[in-house]
């Protein structure tokens, strides 16, 4: 990064209801639109099963790479707007939705406040944040948890995950 002021941050997309990647697609432009962000690197899409409400479709999950200038609540704000732009309605907790978009890394920020925690604090335990995070930053280390690809190798022996093929 040329830029001293310029951070990298991981955000988590995933959707399970319409075109599933044509609503990540959408997030990641106008995610990269937005001023003081620049979407620098998406991992490949995979096809998840549901956590916690499991009467649901699957879902499409991917990592982003990002750059931003932005604070990390002010790019918690960008997000919540953004999922709410593309019709994201909360109702039933880890319900269906048209996009969801969670921060999980910024730079090597420990924060953890009533509004945001950094990093994401269930994170560590699911594979479809993990496996692509994985794919972008294997070397990554999650304080208290352990490297990227170590969590992600573990969890996907655990938790079904299918890759599928997607263009994003």
């Amino acid at each position: 990064m040329s830029n001293p002021a310029l951070v990298v941050a991981y955000v988590g997309l995933g959707s399970n209801m319409g075109n599933k990647t044509a609503n990540i697609r959408r997030a990641l432009a106008l995610l990269d639109a937005a001023p003081g962000v620049r979407v620098v690197r998406v991992a490949p899409c995979y096809r998840t099963a549901p956590v916690g409400y499991t009467r649901q479709d699957w879902f499409v999950n991917t990592v982003a790479e990002i750059e931003t200038e932005l604070p990390p609540l002010e790019l918690l704000k960008l997000l919540l707007a953004l999922e709410d732009r593309l019709g994201r309605v909360r109702g039933t907790r880890w319900g269906p939705r048209t996009i969801d978009l969670d921060l999980l890394v910024y730079g090597r920020e420990e924060i953890d406040t009533p509004e945001l925690v950094i990093p994401h604090p269930r994170m560590h335990e699911r594979a479809f944040v993990m496996v692509p995070l994985a794919d972008l930053a294997p070397e990554m280390e999650i304080p208290g948890r352990g490297k990227t690809a170590e969590l992600a190798l573990s969890l996907a022996k655990v938790q079904l995950i299918n890759a599928m093929e997607y263009n994003v």
